[in-house]
Parts: structure tokens; sequence; C-alpha cells
């Protein structure tokens, strides 16, 4: 059987304040009471690992890994001329080893965490066969491992835009279509199933996808020196399980920082520049990454591509799916120079002894790559191009070009709780399934540009809003003098709303050359997200793309295996 949003939050009341383990039977977490129905400050309660210190991770004694790297099964060209390439994945159960002498199942695709990083290059249709072979039982709630798979930052059609109700049931595959047409991004893919989307992600259901141009190869690192930097946070039971403790749906801390799965791990590094692709995978947890000799980073990319200028930060300020992209000068240390990534944290996280620490950087000996298209930039560049936008001939817009006086209309998004639930204008998920997926926040019009403003007026909360299809431009903030943070100079799709905090954006509903359908906007934080803090709105005619019926999921028939899940050869470890 299906789960039911009734389902779930009959599990709620009967455990989802207690900590679920996994299914190897370790002891659970403690328990604590759900909160009230006021968005009033209230502290949630601390729930560490419950490891023995003996296999409790030690910061800095792993050696740092990047995510495989993907080949597609299949490459071609349409009649069109249009080239494609299809790559296979498979959700299923795979084993880590956080914890020192223990092993930790998680949840993943092609059962790794993070799964298999995808690169494409900019115009190269993709279609990513995902095969849900998971239990009938998930790991961190009894009912089916349903699934539904996110692009985040793709122009999707709705019905393969991991629309939360497009279910995919164990057993079952879908063949997601991505056009690709955007600017060079990092983005990501990770599970998107309503109500239980953070057990998903957290449990392991999350990876890098790239789209890659002939501008950005040119003006930035590549290869060895362009390096993937997930970054989530967890807890384990004694038996090295995952914990699991959402304080009342406020949020899950964990007391492990990870990086690409390793617990702060060390990273060798030669004396050059290097691109660093931050992405926040936590599900509640926001960072502000520092260096410990207080050096400076360089903001090059936000969450949809790169920055035109590029802005020197000695720290920023990152939610849950929020992108940035930074370059390091490594140039003037010297081999067996270390230098620590901190975390200084922001206000309403709960922190732990060594959540204040994300990763160490070993400074080694230059020498040659090894391998293929690597290679760094002699200088810190103070611009870069983009290039032309790939819709222009249509009536598309570079987003940082979009001014307000654009703006056909202007709404308002208040984000708060609400007799127990995370509400967007007062309405939730559940208003959208009563109304038969019809109830729609807004109706804009393709290529229409339009200004929305999120609110919140809580000092307990931060949310990072996420609005699927578009790329917004950050206009103003009813802080930091009215203006965004100079980590915010880029196009973004994830926008951080913190306590007491308003920020404004313009975007243009570009669909690409389909014409458009249904989207979802929710704070990502996932627990936010669950319960219940999700709307949508609707590009033209609502009834375009159907997102759930278009495309449906059908049955598996082939065995696991019969499209080959290849990858890249794999960096040397520690790089």
């Amino acid at each position: 059987m299906a789960t039911t949003r009734r389902d779930v939050l009959k599990l709620s009341i009967m455990g989802g304040a207690v900590a679920l383990t996994g299914t190897n039977g370790g002891a659970a977490l403690a328990g604590v009471p759900a909160k009230g129905g006021t968005d009033a400050a209230t502290t949630p309660i601390s729930t560490p690992s419950r490891l023995a210190a003996k296999n409790m991770p030690i910061p800095f004694a792993q050696a740092f890994r990047r995510p495989p790297e993907l080949i597609p099964y299949e490459q071609g060209w349409d009649p069109d001329g249009q080239p494609f390439e299809k790559y296979c994945l498979t959700q299923k159960t795979g084993t880590a080893q956080i914890a020192r002498g223990l092993n930790t199942t998680l949840a993943g695709y092609n059962g790794v965490f993070p799964g298999p990083s995808i690169r494409v290059e900019q115009g190269t249709r993709t279609e990513l066969r995902i095969s849900n072979r998971l239990s009938t039982k998930g790991l961190l709630y009894p009912d089916p491992s349903n699934t539904v798979t996110h692009l985040h930052g793709s122009a999707s059609l709705p019905q393969y835009d991991g629309y939360a109700n497009d279910r995919t049931a164990p057993g079952k595959v879908k063949n997601y279509h991505y056009p690709n047409w955007q600017a060079a991004r990092t983005l990501w893919y990770h599970d998107h199933n309503h109500m239980l989307t953070a057990q998903g992600v957290y449990s392991g259901l999350a990876a890098y996808y790239s789209i890659t141009n002939e501008q950005e190869r040119e003006q930035l690192p590549q290869g060895e020196f362009d390096v993937p930097i997930l970054v989530s946070d967890v807890m384990l039971n004694a038996d090295g399980s995952l914990g699991y403790n959402d304080n009342g749906h406020a949020g899950l801390w964990g007391d492990i920082v990870m990086v690409n799965g390793v617990p702060w791990p060390t990273m060798k590094v030669k004396p050059q520049i290097y691109r660093f692709r931050f992405l926040v995978g936590s599900i509640t947890r926001s960072y502000r990454f520092a260096l410990s000799n207080n050096a400076p980073f360089y903001v090059v990319g936000t969450d949809a591509g790169m920055t035109p200028k590029v802005q020197a930060v000695s720290s920023w300020r990152q939610g849950t799916a929020e992108r940035v992209e930074v370059l390091i000068d490594f140039r003037k240390y010297k081999a067996g120079q270390t230098v620590e990534l901190k975390n200084l944290s922001n206000k309403n996280n709960v922190n732990f002894a060594n959540t204040g620490k994300v990763m160490k950087f070993q400074v080694v000996e230059d020498s040659p790559s090894l391998m293929p298209g690597s290679h760094s930039i002699g200088s810190i560049p103070s611009s870069l191009d983009p290039g032309e936008h790939p819709t222009k001939d249509s009536g598309g817009l570079d987003p940082m070009s979009l001014t307000p006086d654009m703006a056909v209309a202007k709404r308002i998004l208040r984000v708060q709780r609400q007799g127990g639930e995370w509400t967007i204008n007062g309405e939730t998920w559940d208003d959208v399934e009563r109304s038969n997926f019809t109830r729609c926040f807004a109706n804009p019009q393709r290529m229409q540009v339009e200004q929305w403003t999120i609110v919140n007026e809580s000092g307990g909360w931060f949310h990072p809003v996420h609005i699927h299809l578009i790329d917004g431009k950050i206009i103003g903030r009813n802080t930091n003098g009215g203006k965004p943070f100079a980590w915010e100079g880029g196009p973004k799709d994830v926008f951080y709303a913190g306590e007491n905090e308003s920020v404004t954006v313009l975007m243009q509903f570009d669909t690409g050359k389909h014409e458009g359908g249904r989207y979802m906007v929710h704070c990502h934080n996932l627990v936010h997200e669950d319960h219940d803090m999700m709307v949508q709105f609707a590009v033209g005619d609502l009834k375009n793309n159907d997102p759930i019926n278009a495309d449906m999921p059908v049955g598996e028939t082939e065995v696991e295996g019969h499209y080959a899940s290849n990858y890249k050869a794999a960096y040397p470890a520690g790089t």
C-alpha cells in the first residue's frame, strides 16, 4: 500500500518524535516531545550519537574522497541532431563505514552515498533510468520505500521534476528526461517523496549532477582542481545504524559532520588554485564556512551558475540545498602546511563538540596531474562571463539582468508555523492534495518576470526556501543594508530567509521549449517541507504536463545489471 499523509501523521503520533533506528535493530535515541503550535523560538533537545568512544570517528583521521562519476550506458544523436546520453541508476541499500569498527546501512543511488556524480555538456539531453530496488520497508519508517527523484536546479518538465506525489514504488522504474539547456551550473539529484523526503535524503539518496560548457571550462579550474564538497551531518546508534530525531518536526542536527560521506576528512592539495563546489546536503543544519587561518575564499558560482563578479569573503552562510562555488588559493603554502575548514555555525542550529570542524587541507608538493582534462588557473579572476543566455532567441533573459520594472506581479510568501504545521501563507501541501492538486499560489505565464518576497517573521527558525524551475536574482534584504550578501551575487534557486529576515527575488518563468505546468515551492529544511511547508505554482495552464499521470512509473522487468553502471577512473585516495 502506498504511503498516505494520514499514515505518516499516525506514525508521527506513535513514534515520529523518537528516533527510528535502522533495520538491524539498534537501540533508539532518546525521544523528545513535539513542539506546540506557535512559531516561537524553542531550543531543540540535543541528541548526539550513542556510539561508544572507541567507535566515534576522529576528526581528520580519514582520507578525503570524491563521489564516483557515472558513464552513460548509451549515447547518440536524435533525428534533429541533438545529442543524448542515457544513464542507469538503482536505488538500493548499501553499507558505509562512518563509525570506527561498525557498519552503517544506507539507502543510496547504486547503493552508495553520495550517489554517482553525472557531468553533462550543455545542450545534451539525458535520460536517467531510476529503478527502485529498495525494501518494502524503509530504513527509518515501516512504510514501503517509495521514492521520487528531483533534479534540483533543472528546468525540467513537471512530470520529471520530482513532484512530491509522483512516487516510484519498490519494484518499479521511472525514466526521467532532462533537457540540460541551462547555463553551466552545479545541480544535485535527491529524493522528494512527500512526508518522507527528510528520511530519504538523510538515508543517502543524494548525489551531484553538473552542466558544463566551454565558457565555464575556460574560466574556472577543471578535473583534479574542480572538487565536489557535499557537507552533511548524521547521528548514529550504538551499533552504527542511523539514528533519527526530528525534535518534534523542528529539524535534525547530527553530531558527525561528513564531507562526501567521510567524517571530517583530510584532503591533499597542491600549491595551486582550487575550485570547490559546496553543497549542503544536511536535512536541517546550516553552516558558516571559514578557514582556520582567516584566508579568503573567492565566490565564483551560486546555485544556478557563475557569478558576474568574483567576490572575496572570509566566511559565508549556507543552508540546505544551496550551492556555493569558491576558489581557494593554495599557491602561497609550502608542502607540509595544513589549514582547517571550520563551521562557525548560525543562529538556531544545535552544535556539538566537533560540529565546528568540517575538513582539513594538507599541502603537498606540486606535480603534474595524471587526470585527463585537469587544469588550474593562473590567477584569481575579477569577473566571469557565462556566455549568451541559452533561450535569448525566444525571450529568455539572463537572471542577473532582471530589473524590478520588468516584474508584472509582486507576491509575498510568509513562512511560519501554525497549528503545529509549517506553512507558506497559512497553507500546506495538504491543501494542495485536498484540491486534487489544483490549488496554486501563483499562475505566471511563460517568460513573464515576477518579484517574490519571502518573509520570515520568527526569531526562532531559519528557512532556506526553494523555488522549483526558476533561476532568481536577489535584489534586496531587510538586513545587510538592504543588499544581498556578498556570497549571493549570482543566480539562485534557494533563498535563505534567516530569523526575522525577508528576501526579495526577481525571476523569469523560463520553461525552455515546453509549455510549463505545476511546480513546487517549499522550505528545504526537509523536516519542515514534510510537515508541511510546501505549496505550488503553475506556469501557464496548470493542466499541461500532468506531474503525476503524464509519465507514470512502470514495473521493473529487467534484472539488476542489465544496463551497465560504469564509472570514470577514480582520483587517488585523499585527493
